[in-house]
């Protein structure tokens, strides 16, 4: 009986050892499967994920293709609109010929009348741009630029005047104070005023005294730095707001 109860005993304790042995086996199969299903839903979410990415691309990429499509198609038409007229123009030329008009008297005169403008308007680089003008008079003169790129020349001429009474900026040109010429910084407000800097800090601004421009220099601690707070401002690249200034208003035409 005793041998029997130990047997029991000991079939009893290999069995509840076989049983562990297998539940812990059972657990760590369940860990890896689950380990493996959540790589593998890992998986997925990264190819769907590189999925819409790709689309994304390839969608822009399709925009993009069809953006330079486009501007291919437009250019390509302004081509082909600017050789109709080329064209048009060149059989108009061929039909007038010889019979076409001499236009050096206009062109002299419009550039006349340009130097004058230029002469008694704002003194900004105004020696530069009649060299500029007379150079076109006296190559058309010569012969050395046809009519046709004379007028080009004039007409783009008197597009920089137009310009000039808007644009607003920073520049450098030689100034004449009192006897004295000094290459200075010059803050020009359209045609309107001018102002002046000079590399030793003289600042002032451009008047009109019975037709002729001076140079005045600024004396009062005022007009110095708000004339100060202009160039710092443009040479921000600030072009607009609100400034107070000295009163350097030039009238053109003013005596």
């Amino acid at each position: 009986m005793g041998k029997f109860t130990k047997l029991i005993f000991v079939s009893s304790a290999i069995a509840l050892s076989s049983s562990a042995l297998y539940a812990e086996s059972n657990a760590e199969m369940v860990k890896s499967i689950m380990k493996l299903r959540a790589d593998v839903e890992g998986l997925y979410t990264q190819i769907d994920e590189n999925k819409d990415n790709y689309k994304a691309q390839m969608k822009s990429y399709a925009m993009q293709v069809a953006d330079n499509e486009a501007q291919i198609n437009r250019k390509d038409t302004a081509l082909k609109v600017a050789n109709a007229e080329s064209a048009k123009i060149e059989e108009q030329i061929a039909k007038k010929g010889a019979s076409t008009n001499d236009l050096t008297p206009m062109l002299t005169a419009a550039i006349d009348n340009l130097e004058k403008i230029v002469k008694s308007g704002i003194p900004f680089k105004t020696d530069e741009r009649v060299a500029d003008l007379e150079k076109i008079k006296a190559d058309l003169k010569s012969g050395n630029i046809t009519q046709e790129k004379a007028l080009s020349l004039v007409w783009v001429s008197y597009d920089d005047a137009l310009r000039l009474t808007k644009e607003v900026g920073l520049f450098k040109q030689q100034i004449k104070i009192g006897e004295e010429v000094k290459l200075a910084k010059v803050a020009k407000i359209g045609t309107a005023m001018m102002f002046f800097m000079t590399p030793d800090d003289q600042v002032g601004y451009v008047k009109n005294a019975n037709g002729t421009y001076v140079y005045v220099v600024a004396i009062d601690e005022k007009s110095k730095e708000q004339i100060h707070t202009l160039f710092d401002a443009l040479q921000k690249q600030i072009r607009t707001g609100y400034f107070n200034l000295p009163n350097a208003l030039i009238i053109a035409g003013v005596k």
